[in-house]
């Protein structure tokens, strides 16, 4: 008889979720994690993230108050304040995961993990076996390789620094660029964003793309578009980044945000069999299970849908179907996202250009305002909505935005869509009024139509 009937190696969202819902179910599970319980999210991702660009967030809103009556006096920023503030709330999360894993039954260990075989783990030096094992260690950030790049830090050193950096180039364009950007930007820093595409936030809806971009610059975010940097010196305290247009950046910190990679080199899996992509990721099947029908993986470990709340829904729904007698999978179609920039982008289903890509192609409604708050505030800011209606069911395939509350927003929408609504059920949906939210079933006028003649526009 083998130790557990479930090993699961990494104690973030998905393999305490995972985890759990097996021990409650019966199983004998054990979980080992060797840096932090919660994994990515909760210690150096989308938490403290969001705590950060809420403070970011509180400098424009007293500036936005004189509009209607306040007068708020900034006096500085105390970075050190928020980092201890930040700090005292991920410890309760901490302790939150182990309590939630301890009182389901499972065993937890507090080590790392490595396959010896397909059955035998070592975990913290002890020679553990198990009937199933997940793998779901998620990964780290990545850097580039240029001359001088041991001068630049990533985004998990964001959480840890002791002071805040006066002067800032975020290299990249993606979620953690974007969004450090504005952070740095909104409490007081020089920021500068460098990234290689014309627009930020490759895969996103063009329309939000171009909208983020103009946002960014509102918001003393200084970008450097079509731009690759070369090299990094250092001089004493300050660094110098040189770009591919030989311009050259003195700044106090450089943030490499420039992609994630899976973290599987000290698992050992050549030892279980394991196959493995080009960079590491773990490949699995549509029930999450590697070509050794016995192991299985989820979450950023396997690289498909980086995201917290996939990671948790695939780590429920394997337990469910190894433990609880209900086998089911997790579709990755339709899947709301956002982007915490200032102010954030949420979306859920296809963009205009994969639209256009369907053979009986799309209606597209969109549209641009100021938001109530700064008719009043006096702030150039604009919301951007869009619907995308499948020409032919009437199905709304696509909803985006930027703008205040988009995530909430979006979050009601993303039920709507995924349960398949059209847009004849949004156009007899009665608004809340006033809101931003009103808009997106008020919208009447169509913009344009795509298709794979047309494409989009």
């Amino acid at each position: 008889m083998m130790d557990f009937d479930l090993f699961v190696i990494g104690g973030g969202s998905g393999g305490v979720r995972c985890g759990r819902i097996a021990a409650a179910h019966g199983a004998r599970v054990g979980v080992a994690e060797s840096r932090f319980w919660g994994g990515t999210c909760v210690n150096v991702g989308c938490v403290p993230k969001k705590f950060m660009v809420m403070a970011a967030e509180y400098g424009a809103l007293a500036e936005d108050a004189r509009g209607f009556g306040w007068d708020i006096a900034k006096t500085g920023y105390d970075w050190a304040r928020l980092i201890a503030a930040k700090d005292r709330e991920i410890s309760r999360l901490n302790g939150i995961y182990t309590r939630l894993l301890e009182q389901a039954g499972a065993k937890i260990f507090e080590a790392k993990a490595s396959f010896i075989d397909a059955h035998t783990l070592d975990v913290g030096g002890k020679r553990i076996t198990a009937e199933r094992i997940v793998i779901a260690t998620g990964g780290h950030p990545t850097g580039l390789d240029i001359p001088g790049a041991e001068h630049a830090i990533i985004s998990d050193d964001i959480f840890v620094m002791k002071d805040m950096p006066r002067r800032v180039a975020v290299v990249g364009s993606g979620y953690i660029a974007v969004e450090f950007a504005g952070v740095f930007a909104g409490l007081g820093a020089q920021a500068h964003l460098v990234y290689r595409q014309p627009l930020p936030l490759r895969g996103f809806d063009e329309d939000l793309r171009a909208a983020l971009a103009e946002t960014l610059g509102q918001n003393h975010v200084r970008l450097h578009p079509s731009t690759t940097p070369t090299a990094i010196t250092k001089d004493g305290a300050g660094k110098h980044l040189v770009l591919s247009n030989s311009e050259v950046l003195e700044v106090d910190a450089i943030l490499f945000a420039t992609g994630r990679a899976a973290n599987t080199k000290a698992l050992n899996l050549a030892a279980a069999g394991v196959e493995a992509g080009a960079a590491g990721e773990v490949k699995i099947n549509a029930d999450f299970a590697t070509n050794v029908p016995h192991i299985y993986a989820l979450g950023d470990v396997t690289d498909r849908l980086n995201l917290t709340p996939v990671a948790t829904a695939e780590g429920h729904a394997l337990a469910d179907t190894l433990f609880g007698n209900k086998k089911r999978r997790v579709g990755l179609e339709t899947v709301p996202t956002a982007v915490f920039s200032i102010p954030p982008i949420a979306t859920v289903g296809i963009s205009e250009a994969e639209a256009a890509k369907r053979p009986d192609g799309a209606r597209i409604f969109l549209t641009r305002f100021t938001p109530m708050r700064h008719t009043l505030s006096g702030r150039k800011r604009q919301t951007v909505m869009k619907l995308i209606v499948d020409a032919k069911t009437d199905k709304v395939i696509g909803a985006h935005m930027l703008g205040e509350d988009a995530p909430e927003i979006m979050q009601g929408l993303a039920v709507a869509i995924v349960a398949g609504a059209t847009k004849a059920d949004f156009d007899r949906t009665i608004g809340i009024h006033p809101t931003a939210a009103e808009e997106f079933v008020t919208l009447r006028t169509q913009t344009r139509v795509v298709g794979p003649e047309t494409g989009p526009v």
